[in-house]
């Protein structure tokens, strides 16, 4: 079993934590929570263990260090002497590269929206044959209904004529029981 733990850094971040049930569930510096997030090996159980981490930063990033900018503009001062080097040396082939990889990226996208065109076109085409369907059921289900109601306007007339037939029949019953007693008198 598993226990979530949260932790809202200094820095702003948040940080969701999927713990063994095992751990500790109490709110660490950054080093236990990352002794937390990389257990040491422990010895195989019967279902593998699970380490998740969710970050998420509340508020505007915090600046980089000034170490690492500085590295990091080091490292781009030295890539860019580099290129230059490699320019005036007639190996300027950094820029094929970008170029490949720009056209391996355009491919790629170029590819996922056919195939997401595809899908869609697949999925409309779906949609319209169940349209279709449904729209033959509803033509059939309406045919249906109209069928028996004429049915049951049919057995109405029928039942009207029925009891007409049963008032005559009375009247004429009737008529002829006076007459009779007319006569016997």
């Amino acid at each position: 079993m598993e226990h979530h733990h949260h932790h809202v850094r200094p820095d702003g971040e948040l940080r969701l934590l999927l713990l063994p049930a095992t751990a500790p569930t109490t709110p660490r510096d950054d080093d236990g929570a990352a002794a937390t997030l990389f257990p040491p090996a422990q010895p195989p159980r019967d279902h593998p263990q699970l380490d998740l981490s969710l970050s998420i930063r509340i508020g505007p990033p915090p600046p980089p260090p000034s170490h690492t900018r500085t590295a990091t503009a080091t490292a781009q001062a030295q890539a860019g002497q580099q290129k230059k080097a490699s320019a005036a040396a007639g190996f300027d082939d950094g820029d094929g590269d970008d170029v490949r990889a720009l056209k391996q990226q355009a491919a790629e996208q170029a590819r996922l929206a056919s195939a997401e065109r595809a899908y869609a076109e697949r999925v409309m085409e779906l949609a319209r044959r169940e349209l279709e369907v449904a729209e033959r059921e509803f033509a059939r289900a309406r045919a249906i209904w109209e069928r028996a109601r004429g049915e049951v306007h049919k057995v109405e007339r029928m039942k009207e004529v029925a009891a007409a037939r049963r008032i005559g029949a009375a009247a004429l019953e009737i008529t002829c029981h006076a007459c009779m007693q007319r006569f016997h008198s």
